[in-house]
């Protein structure tokens, strides 16, 4: 087997779950429907088959001092510090860069640090075979997750289900991706869910790092020349120097749009573990437990005829009256209401206070 590294995307914000999610505290760093938080159940899961000593964490200056703290069997050089958010595409070739240095042949499990997975066994299952492929086939390896409903909120990756000979995978149940598709609007999400041919795209990938890089060196050209003039300091002081200039050069881009799409090649493995990125509020109440009026309460709180809604009291005392379908969700210094079903639109409050520069609630 080869050299596996993990690398554990961990710098975004969060902002469809304000208030609860700051920039100093996001979502990640919370605990969200489990015990512990979503970044330490993210490096539990995956330490089962990976070392510490080979799980690289990709955060910012801010959320640095905290994902110390709470991953404390990570060694301190693995956690890499990004000057700038620049979305997925410059993150992984980041990390992409440290992993080389380490073994130029080894494979890369790329995943976010903020999903859940309820069958642990089955996602290691999954994520064995897939390190297998990778190693053997140099090609680019997705996960895609069942669908079990017309979502609108994931993109979606459309995946070839018959054997036509070019896919040396198929018996063991590794299917070529055909496209990759933006999130839809509900009548198409509809029809993705009937054709049967579609998955959730979940946003992990593994590959071998010289395949990665080699994608990158080739649809994002202008990236890779600077993520060269980074790896030729990584261990000199002008480092985080050198770095912020090239991020500040290098545009925003998703691995997604930037790599992904345009591959020639790329394989997917059908993901049935129970997965949720837990986006937003709504899939908070989703897979949380409820009482018998349908609601789901954490803290302290008085419910009068009341359905089908989620409270998040915090510290504070919350009393509702006569309300179906909400989502409450109460900090030490801000309160959400919103209707279910809307709290995708949540990250609208945060735009709104960056743009009126209020920063004490970001």
């Amino acid at each position: 087997m080869p050299n596996v590294y993990a690398v554990i995307m961990a710098g975004g914000v969060g902002s469809r779950f304000w208030p609860r999610s700051r920039e100093k505290s996001p979502k990640q760093l919370l605990e969200i429907a489990n015990k512990g938080t979503m970044i330490q159940n993210t490096v539990k899961r995956i330490s089962r088959m990976i070392e510490p000593e080979n799980i690289l964490v990709v955060t910012n200056k801010v959320q640095k001092p905290i994902v110390a703290k709470q991953l404390p069997k990570i060694p301190a050089e693995n956690i890499i510090v990004e000057p700038i958010g620049r979305n997925t595409a410059p993150c992984i070739g980041l990390a992409g860069l440290f992993v080389r240095r380490r073994d130029p042949e080894a494979v890369m499990v790329v995943l976010p640090s903020d999903h859940i997975m309820l069958d642990e066994e089955e996602f290691r299952r999954v994520l064995n075979l897939a390190i297998w492929v990778a190693y053997e086939s140099g090609k680019l390896i997705t996960v895609g997750i069942q669908p079990t409903r017309p979502e609108t909120g994931y993109g979606y990756i459309q995946v070839i289900n018959e054997d036509d000979g070019k896919n040396p995978y198929f018996s063991r149940g590794v299917s070529m991706v055909k496209t990759f598709a933006e999130k839809p609007n509900l009548a198409t999400a509809l029809q993705f869910l009937k054709s049967g041919d579609f998955l959730w795209n979940s946003g992990m990938f593994i590959w071998r790092v010289d395949a990665i890089m080699g994608e990158i060196e080739r649809l994002l050209p202008e990236m890779y020349r600077e993520l060269l003039k980074v790896e030729d300091v990584l261990d000199d002081k002008s480092f985080e120097h050198v770095l912020e200039t090239a991020y500040r050069k290098i545009r925003s881009i998703s691995i997604d749009y930037g790599v992904m799409e345009k591959a020639k090649q790329v394989f997917v493995l059908r993901g049935d573990f129970g997965w949720s990125d837990v986006g937003s509020w709504d899939e908070v109440y989703r897979i949380s437990g409820k009482d018998e009026q349908g609601n789901s309460v954490t803290g302290k709180a008085f419910l009068q005829d009341t359905k089908d809604s989620l409270v998040y009291a915090g510290d504070k005392f919350v009393a509702t009256v006569d309300v179906d379908n909400l989502i409450v969700i109460v900090t030490d210094d801000a309160v959400l209401v919103c209707k279910r079903g809307r709290s995708q639109d949540v990250k609208e409050v945060v735009d709104y206070l960056r743009r009126k520069q209020i920063s004490e609630y970001l």
